[in-house]
């Protein structure tokens, strides 16, 4: 179960819907599922660390012995076998708490590796819309913070709190079997302890999912202030985002000092625990020695325990710290991981339906996801058919409205419409990137079957070689080289300083956008899908790019089918069909020619492409 994350005290000026955060019951749950793969390494690994743990406690009676032998003025040939057994003891211990440690440390690693790739794969799939609504900065912040802050509790957190938990449990024992009243004055510190500790836990997590949420949305704020900077300025609206951004960073700043003030609370309380205990234990022993029923050598073991306690007491309960903050980032995860109706329209996730399955058990309350309304045909297929398809960003703002059309295979179908007409969405959920509020996509099968190439090309860092092969990881340079032939790049990218192994994106050599755009389209044909759908793909080249880029996406589509959103009215009349969309509905379709002369909506529209095209240049 999951709930939808807000922003503490911010006033509600915008529309974030942020992606949800789990439960702590479903949260326990998950983790469950993530550490069941590794059950045996787990079981090792804690059987490993208990026996370097158990090992450890013999220090102290062999000290206790040795305070023995000095008070009762025995040789000194009578210290050697306890400190031989001290050498035996820290070199036993020593290396099985390195096995130990390892073991667990690779468990985490398991299990971070896990959840990374779980949270990728259904951060990739996410709809467009459900994304938009909640921002990039929301899903950035668990990318980078949340995910970071996991990894750390994993990779430090988790093998310390493991043997720090062994190590008290072990040392109340070798209290106890001492004398039961040196364990129960060391218990006294007991109630303090945990007072504190659920003085602390109830504060904590609230108060660390609230940061992590403030930080995302000051993420956000920060993200778009920055990245429309020239809308801003032009707008004059510079006061108005510099407040906002300061009124959410005046949120995150309050959050982090309530945080810092909640941990120095924490500290001040374990330190009265302390020394309740060890006043307690040290009194004991003095009775207990001054009525003879221990020897001053246990009474010092007795000691030399509860303080050895401090170490581990403290590491757990500070360690608490990190588990509560690395718990939020966790929930905030799995709440993107849980997200089952963000699956690939297209692909059923065969490889989780096991986990899925014992997820369900420990969560019996949770519904299950819903029918995905997409369809697969058979391999290789090209047919896509579009049956009564309603999408709505939210209520009352609806942008497709019962839409039916079917693709035959091969058939290149354009997609034109005035601004809003729900061109993007239709061919978004086409592509199988975004869901439909109602109806049913039927498409090619198979998750390569069907490609989406927006406008908006992403450069990946990298080779130009290793940018390609994202499409298809095994293709050979020569594929690399058809590719960019066959969308006429060939050219300018053996000319690149080093061709194919030259570095692009952030960083690298940069490429302007039409030349990006044929990147994308090269990709595309490595893929080699059935369908592909091109959303707008040539509109960020500029006049002189655009004839480029549409010869391009002509090669690029060649020999299968294509539904394309036609920015330009030339990609229009190259299709084997024209589709009209009005406010969200299919008012014509038909070829060129025919629609051109029936006088119509796309009439309109040709008149008004072309009328633009012969005006002069003021």
């Amino acid at each position: 179960m999951t709930t939808a994350s807000g922003t503490p005290g911010s006033a509600r000026d915008d529309a974030r819907e942020l992606l949800p955060t789990a439960t702590p019951a479903r949260t326990r749950a998950a983790l469950r599922t993530l550490i069941r793969p590794d059950r045996g390494l787990a079981l090792t690994g804690i059987g490993v660390l208990v026996a370097a743990t158990a090992v450890g406690l013999l220090v102290q009676p062999l000290l206790g012995r040795i305070v023995d032998t000095v008070a009762d003025g025995r040789p000194a040939g009578d210290l050697t076998l306890p400190v031989v057994l001290l050498v035996a003891v820290a070199a036993v211990q020593g290396l099985t708490t390195t096995v130990g440690l390892t073991r667990i440390a690779r468990l985490g690693e398991s299990v971070l590796a896990r959840l990374r790739e779980r949270f990728v794969e259904r951060a990739l799939n996410l709809p467009a819309d459900r994304l938009e609504r909640a921002g990039a900065g929301d899903l950035t912040a668990r990318v980078t913070g949340d995910v970071a802050r996991v990894a750390e509790a994993v990779r430090s957190a988790l093998p310390e709190m493991a043997r720090s938990l062994l190590a008290i449990v072990l040392t109340l024992g070798a209290l106890a079997l001492l004398d039961v009243r040196f364990l129960l004055a060391a218990l006294l510190a007991v109630p303090v302890q945990l007072l504190t500790a659920r003085w602390y836990v109830r504060r904590a997590l609230t108060l660390y999912a609230d940061q992590r949420v403030a930080n995302g949305a000051q993420q956000q704020q920060l993200l778009e202030t920055i990245g429309g900077a020239v809308t801003v300025r032009g707008h004059l609206l510079g006061e108005q985002h510099t407040e906002r951004a300061a009124r959410r960073s005046r949120t995150a700043v309050g959050l982090t000092m309530r945080s810092v003030n909640l941990v120095l609370g924490f500290y001040g309380r374990l330190h009265i625990a302390e020394y309740i205990g060890l006043a307690a234990v040290l009194v004991t022993g003095f009775l207990l020695v001054r009525d003879g029923a221990v020897s001053i050598g246990t009474a010092t073991a007795a000691a030399l325990y509860f303080h050895s306690l401090f170490g581990p007491v403290n590491a757990a309960l500070v360690l608490l710290d990190d588990a509560q903050s690395a718990a939020a980032g966790l929930a905030r995860l799995v709440g993107v991981t849980d997200l089952h109706e963000a699956a690939c329209p297209h692909e059923t996730d065969d490889r989780h339906e096991a986990d899925d399955r014992h997820e369900a058990d420990d969560r019996p309350e949770a519904a299950a996801p819903a029918a995905v309304p997409h369809q697969r045909t058979g391999p290789g297929a090209g047919a896509v058919t579009v049956s009564g398809i309603g999408h709505a960003y939210g209520p009352g703002r609806p942008v497709l409205h019962d839409v039916s059309l079917t693709l035959d295979p091969g058939e290149h179908v354009a997609l034109v419409g005035t601004s809003g007409a729900g061109k993007s969405t239709l061919a978004r959920i086409v592509a199988g990137v975004q869901r439909p509020t109602t109806g049913t996509v039927t498409a090619p099968a198979g998750a390569s079957s069907v490609v989406l190439v927006t406008q908006e090309v992403h450069v990946f860092t990298g080779t130009l070689a290793e940018d390609l092969r994202l499409a298809r990881p095994d293709a050979t340079d020569a594929d690399l080289r058809t590719a960019l032939a066959t969308v006429h790049a060939l050219d300018w990218a053996e000319a690149l300083p080093e061709g194919l192994a030259t570095v692009v994106g952030e960083g690298g050599h940069r490429l302007d956008p039409a030349r990006a755009q044929q990147l994308a389209l090269a990709r595309l044909v490595l893929a080699d899908p059935a369908l592909a759908v091109l959303d707008e793909a040539t509109a960020e080249a500029g006049s002189a790019g655009a004839r480029v880029l549409e010869r391009s996406a002509g090669a690029a589509l060649s020999g299968r089918t294509a539904l394309v959103v036609a920015h330009r009215l030339t990609q229009a009349v190259a299709a084997d069909r024209i589709v009209v969309l009005e406010a969200g509905r299919v008012v014509e379709s038909g070829p060129h020619e025919k629609l051109r002369d029936a006088g119509g909506p796309y009439a309109a529209l040709w008149r008004a492409w072309s009328g633009s095209r012969t005006a002069p240049h003021a």
